[in-house]
């Protein structure tokens, strides 16, 4: 590696995943760029996302997240610092007592010091933009799975973090549908590649979306990690 861990916006380091555990884990997703980490059940893939989020500790190793491991903040400021990094869960994670417009506006509404005309306004955008707005006031057991999972994309990029962890977060989805939630999980592109970081997880991936991914890696059940070709 060519940086040091701090440097890099999401690093793993000597992580142990799988269920043999004869591999550590030593990963750094750089920023502006999209890294998939495939893998069954087995692989420990799952455990990812919630490793860096301080959700739950690895057996062995460390995430670093802009160089921090959020599990070791105390709880205020671990919360405070999630806020830099979206999330979204396997499945969707939304709240179903809610419309798919006040699941997008709940962490700004509890996290932000805007008013709700400012809140309002950005939810309605953000809304547009992930195509859902004419089904908003709909709950989530209303909308059907693309909707669903366009919301809450909607909702892991309330803050406008820089990155994004997303847990398989094209299942069930067209390949259409799928290219057009990566590229707005990606923020646009400047001079230096995607605004976002984005660290992606699962069994596979779409083709269409495969393109548009600069890393795409497979955990095996070892823990060892493979590139898989381009």
């Amino acid at each position: 590696m060519t940086a040091p861990f701090a440097a890099a916006p999401l690093v793993f380091e000597h992580v142990a995943v799988g269920t043999r555990g004869a591999h550590a884990l030593d990963l750094e997703v750089p920023a502006r760029h999209s890294v998939a980490i495939l893998g069954d059940e087995d692989a420990g893939v799952g455990h990812l996302g919630g490793y860096a989020l301080g959700l739950e500790r690895p057996p062995a190793g460390r995430v670093r997240v802009f160089g921090t491991v959020i599990g070791d903040l105390p709880e205020q400021d671990r919360l405070a610092f999630r806020r830099q990094v979206g999330y979204l869960p396997a499945g969707d994670g939304l709240l179903q007592n809610l419309s798919l417009r006040d699941n997008v506006a709940l962490p700004l509404r509890f996290g932000s010091g805007a008013s709700l005309k400012e809140i309002d306004g950005r939810v309605a955008v953000m809304l547009t933009a992930v195509r859902v707005g004419g089904v908003a006031q709909l709950r989530p057991a209303q909308a059907n799975e693309e909707e669903r999972r366009r919301a809450a994309l909607a909702r892991a990029t309330a803050f406008d973090p820089s990155l994004l962890i997303l847990e398989q977060p094209f299942d069930g989805l067209t390949g259409r549908a799928a290219s057009e939630l990566l590229e707005f999980a990606r923020g646009g592109e400047t001079a230096e590649g995607a605004r976002r970081t984005l660290l992606i997880t699962g069994q596979d991936l779409p083709a269409v979306v495969r393109r548009r991914i600069e890393h795409v890696y497979r955990l095996t059940r070892a823990g060892a990690l493979e590139l898989e070709p381009a």
